[in-house]
């Protein structure tokens, strides 16, 4: 049974142009908000997070999908709860993307299934991740088991290296795998595709059981989790050996 852990966590994903928003009471999802793609991250925020209703000196830790996904989202979208976090002098709990969205893929499967998560990271790859489910609370760290760590690459390239794992009986969950769903394997109704959902209200949960564990960091202390080199630095290096 899922300890309920007593605090307001106040949630942000901004991994894709979407993105979302999320408050978070005793381990419940009060209120959840998909972005507005239509408008840029800097354009919205803080303002979709204000919009929930919260005070932010109200929430006892703030949560932050800590990647991977769109460089600029990710810097604006941590920097601003490192900024709303130092103010009101709280933690943060960062959160992988990748992990947010199979924690949510897997409330419908049983221990040992397998949950792939693919977010399309643009030029024909997916950022991707192999979990296992164990029989523990959703929500939990323990609820997933990682098989494969965190990386990028083509759709294909990502099966292949999967090849010592049974794909053909996973549950495929992000926007990589709705937009390269023909790359699925193809064997009948063993291979499920999670529909995309925002992960703000999963990420606002898994903070709040990491929180409730000391697993909270000052601000200062988030990361990015990027996986693949930004432009800019490719670019850097380029003109560097010319």
């Amino acid at each position: 049974m899922l300890k309920v852990y007593r605090m307001r966590v106040l949630a942000l994903d901004t991994t894709g142009r979407a993105g979302s928003v999320a408050l978070v009471d005793d381990g419940r999802i009060v209120r959840e908000h998909e972005g507005d793609a239509s408008r840029t991250h800097g354009e919205r925020l803080p303002g979709e997070l204000a919009a929930l209703g919260a005070p932010f000196d109200s929430v006892d830790v703030f949560a932050v999908a800590s990647g991977p996904g769109s460089f600029t989202g990710l810097r604006i979208g941590i920097a601003t709860m490192q900024g709303l976090a130092l103010v009101n002098r709280r933690p943060i709990a960062p959160v992988s993307a990748l992990e947010a969205h199979a924690q949510l893929a897997s409330r419908s499967a049983g221990a040992g299934a397998l949950v792939a998560c693919w977010i399309d990271a643009q030029r024909g790859e997916v950022f991707s991740a192999l979990y296992r489910v164990a029989e523990a609370p959703l929500f939990t760290p323990e609820r997933l088991v990682e098989l494969e760590a965190p990386s990028v690459a083509g759709p294909q390239r990502t099966l292949a290296d999967w090849a010592a794992y049974p794909v053909q009986s996973v549950i495929f969950a992000g926007d990589g795998a709705a937009r390269y769903e023909g790359a699925l394997p193809r064997t009948g109704e063993l291979v499920r595709r999670a529909l995309p959902m925002p992960i703000a209200g999963v990420i606002g949960c898994m903070a709040a059981v990491r929180a409730g564990r000391g697993l909270a960091v000052p601000p200062e202390s988030v990361a990015a989790l990027y996986v693949r080199r930004p432009d800019a630095e490719l670019h850097r290096d380029r003109s560097a050996h010319r």
